[in-house]
């Protein structure tokens, strides 16, 4: 679990191509010491289990899956990442409840200078669009940010300095791929209301406004 405030800008160091998928190893500037083997880093938002250390890189093994799934078969060498540490219980939760379960690829639509920040256009899946609101929580390469306008399947950001400097956001060309994951409230609420009145099987017609005044949520 993370919370989408990125630590650090690594680079991929290296990458071994596997059968099953690769092998990669990311330079950073986090201490590692304290991170243990079969601990969980972010990597531009998607999840991954530290397997060794050496100096300032840490290796991880990579599904094909995720490979699949995410920017970072896109990776090149030296391409920067977004990297950030597993949360613990008593971190402040200054961002939002991030999974590191990337839910699809967007691409950076269009990217413009506001005054001193920028604002970002997003093309994300329309598959996850659903789960996306205006003013809500989504993360993009591990960012946790709000989402400032929503014209579908378009998502606006509005990126302050500091974010700008503490993450790749701003370093990424028009066209390239981001890794999206949207809030963890939506999905949930999302696929409790596909399911009707038949249960878990399916087979219902799905919750609907008149329900929920009948239950007095209304």
């Amino acid at each position: 679990m993370f919370t989408g405030i990125i630590e650090d800008v690594g680079t991929l160091a290296a990458r071994v191509v596997r059968p099953d998928g690769a092998r990669m190893a990311f330079a950073t500037r986090l201490p590692l010491g304290g991170v243990a083997i079969g601990a969980s880093i972010a990597v531009n938002g998607a999840c991954l289990t530290v397997v060794e250390r050496d100096g300032d890189r840490f290796w991880t093994d990579v599904s094909k899956e995720t490979l699949a799934r995410t920017n970072l078969g896109a990776l090149a060498v030296g391409d920067p990442v977004n990297l950030e540490n597993a949360l613990t219980l008593s971190a402040r939760l200054d961002g939002h409840i991030v999974q590191g379960h990337v839910d699809g690829v967007g691409r950076l639509a269009a990217s413009r200078r506001v005054g001193d920040g920028w604002e970002l256009d997003y093309d994300v899946p329309e598959a996850l669009l659903p789960t996306v609101v205006e003013k809500g929580s989504i993360t993009l390469d591990g960012v946790s940010l709000t989402v400032a306008r929503l014209a579908d399947p378009r998502v606006t950001i509005a990126v302050v300095p500091h974010t700008a400097t503490m993450t790749t956001l701003t370093r990424r060309p028009v066209g390239a791929p981001v890794n999206v994951e949207t809030d963890i409230l939506g999905k949930y609420v999302q696929r409790m209301l596909s399911f009707g009145k038949g249960g878990a099987g399916g087979g219902g017609r799905g919750l609907s406004l008149a329900d929920l005044a009948e239950n007095g949520f209304l």
